[in-house]
């Protein structure tokens, strides 16, 4: 019995030792759509300002496909050793069961942080013939099934069906893979519908080149206190969930978490980053779902809340 005891005894020290050294060469953040779009538009706002108390650069790499699975698939192979982590989201580490998957979203990864909760608008092309939900509803029953609708990830899908269950209408989805592809043809007024969070489309909304009909949430938002709620704009209970974390994979040492939890909110402090990140819409996270227990008591009620609505409404990708 002293072979194995001495075996992991030096596992644990090499383990610790190079915890200690963390890190000794660049971090790859995933990020699980492509150019473009909120998530990439965070992960390199975050990943710059990380890069001061890492001392090392965060390279970002973009991985689209199968509304995020794929990427969240590659963060649940890669060594557990803090250098690959992803920036995470409802449609990623939630609303992704729809997708056939082969990684468990409760038990494959370790949660860094929280970095903020995002308001989900729905925005329809400019010249759209409906300036809120009550008039799209009102649209699609005169014109069932002519309304197009982009299905760029799981929240856009599960939205989309929800709303049609809701309403007893019928949309169109054309498949995306991502929102920041999606938007150009929504600028192009080539889609009508869209559901997106607020970092993507602000700029264009504010510019006039799409209009928003909603924020998707059961409250307005502190930094577009503007936007009316889907219940004041026709559709009580239409709900999308928004948020941005960073996981890493499954055993990564708690020291490593640790030093890449410090380096996120640190990021986050930044008034700089503050700044950037209000003017994309995005409400930061609290102190306390900042820190990898906040995160994982989030995560799990996140799951909790959304996963048997999926169920019971029997969404699955196409």
């Amino acid at each position: 019995m002293i072979r194995p005891i001495v075996s992991f005894a030096l596992w644990a020290f090499a383990a610790l030792a190079q915890a200690q050294g963390f890190p000794s060469r660049p971090i790859t953040l995933i990020v699980p759509f492509p150019p473009g779009g909120s998530t990439d538009t965070t992960a390199r706002i975050v990943g710059e300002r990380m890069r001061g108390p890492l001392s090392q650069t965060v390279v970002i790499e973009n991985v689209g496909g199968a509304g995020g699975s794929i990427a969240v698939g590659r963060l649940a192979r890669a060594a557990p050793d803090g250098y690959t982590i992803d920036i995470g989201q409802w449609d990623t580490h939630v609303g992704s069961i729809i997708y056939p998957l082969n990684y468990d979203l409760q038990k494959d990864f370790e949660p860094i942080g929280l970095l903020s909760v995002n308001a989900q608008l729905m925005i329809a092309r400019k010249g759209f013939p409906a300036d809120d939900l009550k008039g799209l509803v009102a649209y699609m029953k005169v014109n069932p099934g002519k309304a197009t609708f982009v299905d760029q990830n799981a929240a856009a899908r599960v939205t989309g069906i929800l709303m049609q269950q809701a309403t007893g209408t019928q949309v169109l989805f054309v498949p995306y893979r991502g929102a920041g592809p999606a938007m150009q043809d929504m600028l192009a007024q080539n889609v009508d519908l869209m559901v997106v969070q607020a970092a993507v489309t602000l700029p264009q909304a504010r510019a006039g080149a799409v209009k928003i009909l909603a924020n998707l949430s059961p409250a307005r938002s502190a930094v577009i206190p503007n936007v009316p709620t889907s219940a004041e704009s026709g559709i009580p209970g239409l709900y999308a969930s928004g948020w941005f974390g960073l996981f890493a994979p499954k055993g990564t040492p708690k020291e490593v978490i640790a030093r890449l939890n410090a380096a996120m909110v640190q990021a986050l402090a930044d008034p700089g980053v503050k700044a950037r990140l209000a003017d994309l819409g995005l409400d930061m996270a609290t102190p306390q779902q900042q820190t990898p227990e906040g995160l994982a008591a989030f995560h799990k009620a996140e799951v909790e809340k959304w996963w048997p609505i999926i169920k019971a409404a029997g969404i699955k990708a196409e």
